[in-house]
């Protein structure tokens, strides 16, 4: 049965939804993901994605949506599963004529869906992902299709390929590959709060200090490396083993995270991305209830994550000011050593 998944935001949101397209294809449906040009990669790369359409996005020309209105009709799907709905998205399936639209009963666009589930997803009461498999699930129990048992590691590279990327980053950046190596990407992208740099050094040379045979690797973006270079420099000058490691393929990223012991960020695309590769992740979330550690858990196996908040007692919980860097230090570098 072909089914069209539409999840076209931002890249830790359709990280979150590889648990629901996991449902999908164990239920032996064909799949086909509707996402912008910068998730192609990731899209691609995903075990459960048998095609990929590209959005043009809200701001595309009528002959761009036109053609994304043609190749729906072409798709032939027997439904359409909206994890995030717009008008614009729902109008399209409307034109297109997809049998079966399911989407969250929220918003205006909820008009254009002939199947709707409530969630009151504001309220954060489970996992983003959970949600997302509810409306999998909802849509597989209105077309007649069993429901199977999935779980971590959504994505699982080969071993010899992930032992092959491991040799080449040791010799790339110039440290050993029997050492622990903890991948730290200190960016945010704007789309949730974080450490400050400042922050950031004070606890790697912390767990530097409790972790001797540890490794810290920086990873950076083409706009983060200004900074992450100044984090860098801090680093050596406080003696800490430290690494650079920047790019902008998302699939060579991936690649590049498999091969990592732990990563650290905050709550942004990246920790969702070690998240599906069951690496352990230790994720950074505000106090706030729309960002919450639940909202936004990542989906490795529950023993494998580490979530830090602020507590409410501190200035401001919905950042990290007067975060106790030595208490995260001791809870991080403990549970680092059990788990990784």
């Amino acid at each position: 049965m072909r089914i069209l998944v539409i999840r076209n935001d931002k890249i830790g949101d359709f990280m979150l939804a590889w648990p629901a397209l996991a449902l999908l294809k164990a239920a032996r449906c064909h799949v086909t993901v509707m996402v912008p040009a910068y998730t192609q990669a990731l899209a691609q790369l995903c075990p459960y994605v048998d095609d990929v359409l590209l959005d043009p996005g809200a701001a595309c020309s009528p002959s761009q949506t036109r053609e994304l209105l043609r190749q729906v009709r072409q798709g032939d799907f027997a439904a359409a599963l909206v994890l995030y709905s717009t008008w614009r998205v729902g109008m399209l399936l409307w034109r297109a004529g997809v049998p079966v639209r399911l989407a969250p009963a929220t918003k205006l666009a909820q008009v254009f869906y002939n199947h709707r589930i409530t969630q009151r997803r504001s309220r954060s009461e489970k996992p983003e992902w959970d949600y997302n498999l509810d409306l999998a699930a909802a849509l597989l129990k209105r077309l007649g299709l069993p429901r199977g048992v999935i779980g971590a590691p959504y994505l699982k590279l080969p071993a010899s390929d992930v032992i092959a990327r491991r040799k080449a980053l040791a010799d790339e950046l110039g440290v050993p590959s029997q050492q622990r190596w903890l991948f730290a990407h200190v960016g945010s992208g704007g789309s949730a709060n974080n450490l400050s740099i400042e922050q950031y050094r004070a606890l790697l040379v912390a767990l530097s200090m409790r972790l001797p045979d540890w490794i810290i690797v920086l990873t950076a973006g083409p706009n983060e490396l200004g900074a992450v270079g100044q984090l860098e420099t801090a680093l050596i000058a406080h003696q800490v083993p430290v690494a650079l490691l920047s790019g902008s393929d998302l699939t060579q990223f991936v690649h590049n995270v498999a091969a990592a012991d732990a990563f650290m960020a905050g709550s942004t695309g990246p920790l969702h991305m070690a998240g599906v590769l069951d690496v352990p992740t230790v994720g950074f979330y505000p106090l706030r209830r729309s960002a919450t550690a639940l909202r936004w858990q990542t989906v490795n196996s529950p023993a494998r994550r580490l979530a830090i908040s602020p507590t409410p007692d501190m200035p401001n919980p919905q950042t990290f000011d007067g975060l106790p860097i030595e208490q995260v230090a001791d809870q991080v570098a403990s549970w680092l050593q059990r788990v990784a």
